[in-house]
Formats: structure tokens, C-alpha cells, sequence
């Protein structure tokens, strides 16, 4: 509980969410239980190196920006995670964490944001999905489904209505890069009055999309 397996500490902008364009203190945890077919941080499945929690939050504070991203790989495959999100909390810090829906997040402290990425079936890991942590989004949470063709599209507008997900926290739309045009899924959810917002990865309009370390 008091190390974690850090795969890097960086300064740079949020580039999804609600928090999009923001400076941001990214904190990359190392590792994953989910292999999706389009994942784009397989760099993160492995490496890194182990630090205490208080490394990783006095590494976090000397970067001096408000707003603090947990991610991964899988952030909450660690033990650790969950006392760094609370020190940061304590410290005044704006926490995200990005999570793949997959584990529990009941234990995360209520300060933070969490922001749940709903694995649609092009996923391949839709399974894998612990449906629970729905129910456990609270406001100023949000719900991510990133689609990559229509079955995944008509997937997450399954999900949105039944589970009455706008009325519970911000629900957010991404299209597969290489997959799928987001003009195409942006024309659905026109058509279908759907209550979500659609996004881009702003890091990968900024930087190439296999540029690590920004």
C-alpha cells in the first residue's frame, strides 16, 4: 500500500474529459488485466519503476499545477493507488482517475473524479466489465465509451439509457482512431438526440499518436 509501479510522471494537457486542454499532471501507473483489441498504451503493460506513494505525490506538487491525472495501464490493479488519490486530495489537488470499468471502484475516495471508460464490444473485453461501478458514479463523474463501429455505437446507447447515465454524471463519446470517422459518430448521435458529449484525444491532434512522455 505505501509503493506503487509508476511508468511515468509527466507534465502535459488533459487531452479527454471534461478537463480537456487543461495543464495536467499525468501520473502513468504500470500494468493492465485488459488487453483491448485497440488499446493505445500498450507501452504501459509493462516496465516502470517502483516508488513510494510519497515519491510519487512530492514528485507530483513540484510539477505545480492544480489538476492531477491517474492512469495507466489500469490504476486501481495496484493497491497503492488508492492512498496516493487520497494524499493528492488532502494536498488540494483536482484528482482524476481513468479506469477501465473492469475493477471495484467502491474504495476510491470521494474526492476523486472518476472517469469510467465502458469497454464496448470491438473492445473484445466488454466481459470484463463489472457493471456494479455504474450505480457508483456520483456527480462530477463521468462515463466513457469510445466506439468503434455502429454495433459499439448502439452498445453504448443501450448502456446510456439503461442505466439512465445522464442524469447521474457526464457521459462522454470517442471514436476508435484509424476505425472509424468521428464525423460518422457524431452524425449519430445527432440523429438520435443522444444526451452525451462527443470528444477527441486533444493529445493526439498536439503530438503524433505514438509519441510517448507528453
Amino acid at each position: 500500500m505505501d509503493s506503487i509501479r509508476m511508468h511515468e510522471i509527466i507534465l502535459s494537457i488533459q487531452g479527454e474529459s471534461t478537463f480537456a486542454g487543461l495543464p495536467c499532471v499525468l501520473l502513468r501507473t504500470t500494468g493492465c488485466p485488459l488487453r483491448c483489441t485497440w488499446c493505445d498504451t500498450e507501452h504501459a503493460f509493462s516496465g516502470g519503476r517502483v516508488m513510494t506513494v510519497v515519491e510519487v505525490v512530492e514528485k507530483s506538487l513540484a510539477l505545480g499545477v492544480p489538476l492531477v491525472e491517474v492512469t495507466g495501464g489500469e490504476p486501481l490493479a495496484q493497491a497503492g493507488v488508492h492512498p496516493l488519490m487520497r494524499m493528492l486530495a488532502d494536498h488540494g489537488k483536482t484528482v482524476l482517475l481513468e479506469t477501465s470499468g473492469a475493477l471495484d471502484v467502491s474504495a476510491v475516495d470521494p474526492r476523486v473524479h472518476i472517469i469510467l471508460d465502458v469497454k464496448c464490444p470491438a473492445s473484445g473485453m466488454t466481459d470484463r466489465m463489472r457493471w456494479e461501478n455504474l450505480s457508483l458514479l456520483k456527480p462530477g463523474d463521468e462515463v466513457k465509451f469510445v466506439v468503434a463501429d455502429r454495433e459499439d455505437y448502439e452498445f453504448a446507447r443501450q448502456k446510456i439509457e439503461e442505466h439512465g447515465l445522464p442524469a447521474r454524471c457526464e457521459v462522454l463519446l470517442s471514436a476508435v482512431s484509424g476505425r472509424i470517422e468521428a464525423g460518422t459518430v457524431v452524425q449519430w448521435i445527432l440523429q438520435d438526440r443522444l444526451p452525451a458529449r462527443f470528444q477527441l484525444q486533444m493529445h493526439k491532434v498536439i503530438w503524433p499518436p505514438d509519441m510517448t512522455g507528453v
